[in-house]
């Protein structure tokens, strides 16, 4: 057991390291690209009519503190982060970016991880079954869906989902909220309101991790059943779903349940093309237009350092969930 905790506080230790390089990195990321903060929204002003001078600039930098030396901002800001989770104001926007994004980034990370949560739900079972069974045509059935949906990409089933309900109901299923719902303040109406419009996203984001993740769950079934610790349980009279479930699955899972967080990383890098197709006011459609349009890079950093800090959380979790469930790491960590 003292073994088990010290892993488990090595890893808490390496979840707190992991987001704090990340965030030197964010941070340096945004400060390589061309022009400061006061320059670009200077600029953006400028377009709107107004006059812009050097002095204007020079006095902007300096109430935004960027006179200050890189390594002293970087650490205010991951300070300000870290303890009193302040991102400070939107470069662009002019707003705080804790508040513009405190339902956003929650109504993505929702909808992934209901995306992650929908495709293991279908592809572990599917594909222990698909593994183990000689159906020829159940088989081929399964490889010719899974092959599907890693070859057609999410935006164009979204495209195809949106032509065929407006073609034939007259909604062209946009957005997460109805009308009187768009601007109100959280109830239980606007979170049903909310659950009859996000179940579009969750299932084009997680039609492809469902497919992928189904051949990886197949590839592992394969290759644990055919081994002999397999056949000699089945010679002591394990049959059936006990056996595939007791010893090939428990084993084959391990690497599915680590790459959790990699698959939570892969529907995150799809959701922003799904959110501007859907027209979706989340942090995903947010860090579009941070990134390609208005070059908010404060906006952009604290996105995805957010997204950096929850995939370092579910690493974390799956870590010490394989620790638990696999007999081989258990082995490896108490000796």
């Amino acid at each position: 057991m003292g073994q088990f905790l010290q892993f488990a506080a090595t890893r808490a230790g390496m979840a707190r390291i992991t987001p704090l390089t990340a965030s030197l990195i964010v941070f340096t990321l945004m400060e390589l690209v061309p022009g400061t903060c006061a320059e670009r929204y200077l600029a953006f002003k400028n377009t709107q009519g107004s006059q812009i001078s050097v002095a204007d600039i020079e006095a902007e930098e300096k109430r935004l503190g960027l006179d200050r030396p890189f390594l002293v901002r970087w650490t205010s800001w991951v300070g300000n982060v870290f303890f009193r989770g302040d991102f400070g104001d939107s470069c662009i926007l002019r707003l705080d970016i804790n508040q513009l994004l405190a339902d956003k980034f929650w109504i993505s990370l929702g909808i992934c991880l209901a995306a992650l949560i929908l495709s293991y739900l279908i592809a572990i079972p599917v594909g222990i079954v698909a593994a183990s069974s000689n159906n020829a045509v159940a088989n081929n059935s399964l490889r010719f869906v899974s092959y599907l949906g890693l070859a057609l990409p999410n935006f164009l089933l979204a495209l195809i989902i949106m032509l065929f309900s407006t073609v034939f109901f007259g909604d062209s299923l946009t957005g997460l909220f109805s009308k009187e719902y768009r601007d109100a303040a959280w109830s239980w109406g606007k979170f049903s309101d909310f659950l009859a419009h996000a179940w579009l996203p969750i299932f084009i984001l997680g039609w492809s991790a469902t497919a992928f993740a189904l051949q990886t769950v197949r590839a592992l079934m394969l290759d644990e059943i055919g081994k002999l610790y397999v056949t000699a349980a089945s010679a002591r009279g394990v049959t059936g779903s006990t056996l595939l479930w007791r010893y090939p699955a428990r084993h084959a899972l391990g690497p599915v349940i680590n790459s959790l967080g990699f698959d939570l990383n892969r529907i995150f890098n799809e959701l922003p093309i799904v959110a501007m197709i859907l027209t979706l006011t989340e942090a995903g459609s947010l860090l579009i237009e941070s990134l390609a349009r208005s070059n908010d890079q404060q906006l952009a950093g604290a996105i995805i350092f957010l997204l950096t800090a929850s995939i370092v959380a579910v690493n974390f979790t799956t870590d010490i969930l394989l620790a638990l469930m696999d007999p081989r790491v258990r082995k490896g960590l108490m000796g």
